[in-house]
């Protein structure tokens, strides 16, 4: 079976979650096609060792690479923690990523609970 091509963005207050949640699924994770915001995927290649293709950061664009590549079909699954409670200033890049998401029929998890659900079926 091809390696799943996961996509992992988080808001800088969802960061640490991020970071758990990749340990929690690491060994899985390990297996996959990863590509992640920038600032999230550093700490993802440092904190947890994962091999993972950088974009930019979120404000400076990487959600609109990560949707561009969505688009195109080379992501399967998001994994996109939010912050519902702190504005974004790119929030227009933001909706256009969730919104390729429904689009495109992919599967994209924007809090840590729906985030397990999705990497535990896809592990499966």
């Amino acid at each position: 079976m091809p390696s799943h091509r996961i996509a992992l963005i988080s808001h800088d207050k969802k960061k640490d979650d991020m970071i758990a949640l990749a340990r929690e699924f690491r060994d899985f994770l390990a297996q996959c096609q990863l590509c992640a915001t920038g600032t999230t995927g550093g700490r993802l290649q440092r904190e947890i060792g994962l091999n993972v293709e950088c974009m930019l950061s979120g404000p400076l664009g990487g959600d609109l690479q990560i949707g561009a590549r969505l688009a195109v079909g080379g992501i399967d699954a998001v994994i996109f923690l939010r912050d519902p409670m702190t504005p974004q200033p790119h929030e227009p890049d933001i909706n256009a990523l969730v919104r390729a998401c429904d689009v495109h029929d992919i599967p994209c998890a924007t809090n840590v609970a729906s985030a397990r659900l999705l990497l535990g079926a896809l592990r499966a």
